[in-house]
């Protein structure tokens, strides 16, 4: 919970030195609590694929995501909805593509990720 006040913080202090006299709203309540941790972020013509951590479980249909259009760009946030529960005896990961259609985005328009972007801890793969 610490770590989503942070963020928007952070995201507040940002916003009001780019926008003139608004700070950024935080997302509404998506069913996540937190900003899922990314290990990878690729965009490509057809869609912007995702890597999270992963028990063995996690599908795309466990994750919400929100999205801000700022003028010519846009923000976007990945949450968990679902915990992946699964007993996995390694760390994973699972790739996630969410088709720009989907997003409801032009694949021209410039993204800026919300999500915090970590270094893989896991086993070299």
């Amino acid at each position: 919970m610490h770590r989503r006040l942070f963020v928007f913080a952070a995201l507040a202090l940002a916003g009001c030195a780019s926008l003139p006299a608004q700070a950024p709203a935080p997302p509404p309540a998506a069913g996540f609590a937190e900003l899922e941790p990314l290990y990878l972020a690729r965009a490509t013509r057809e869609a912007l694929t995702v890597r999270v951590g992963s028990n063995g479980c996690t599908q795309k249909s466990d994750f919400a995501f929100y999205v801000e259009k700022r003028g010519e760009g846009v923000a976007i946030a990945f949450g968990r909805r679902k915990l992946d529960t699964c007993k996995s005896f390694a760390a994973g990961y699972a790739d996630l593509s969410f088709t720009w259609a989907e997003l409801g985005l032009a694949p021209t328009a410039p993204v800026f990720l919300l999500n915090p972007l970590l270094a893989w801890p896991g086993p070299g793969r």
